[in-house]
């Protein structure tokens, strides 16, 4: 795979992570990086104001895995872009191709993520 279609997949990839992010989250304008969950506004209703805080609660994790996998992604095109893709982080040898392939993210070889 070279590099511009690994650019292409992750630039995807990106895409598909914020429109999902956006449909229960909106961008920290303070925190680059940062989505924040929705919070349900109350309006008289307890019973339907404490399902949606439920709803609200399991969504946090969510949102959290989907900002990790997006730091993740952005991280990967900054490093296509400065050139260093594809190098673990930890030990600074080349991912193994096979691992690019299934996550283009990957930030460590499979040794060191082990």
């Amino acid at each position: 795979m070279n590099k511009q279609a690994v650019k292409e997949k992750l630039e995807q990839e990106k895409a598909a992570i914020e429109k999902q992010l956006g449909t229960f989250a909106t961008k920290d304008p303070n925190l680059k990086g940062d989505w924040d969950s929705k919070f349900p506004k109350f309006d008289g209703d307890l019973e339907g104001a404490a399902d949606e805080v439920a709803e609200y609660t399991t969504r946090l994790p969510v949102e959290f895995s989907l900002e990790t996998r997006l730091r993740d992604v952005n991280l990967a095109l900054e490093k296509i872009a400065g050139g260093k893709y594809g190098k673990c982080e930890n030990c600074g040898k080349d991912i193994e191709k096979e691992r690019l392939e299934v996550y283009p993210a990957a930030r460590f070889c499979m040794k060191c993520q082990g």
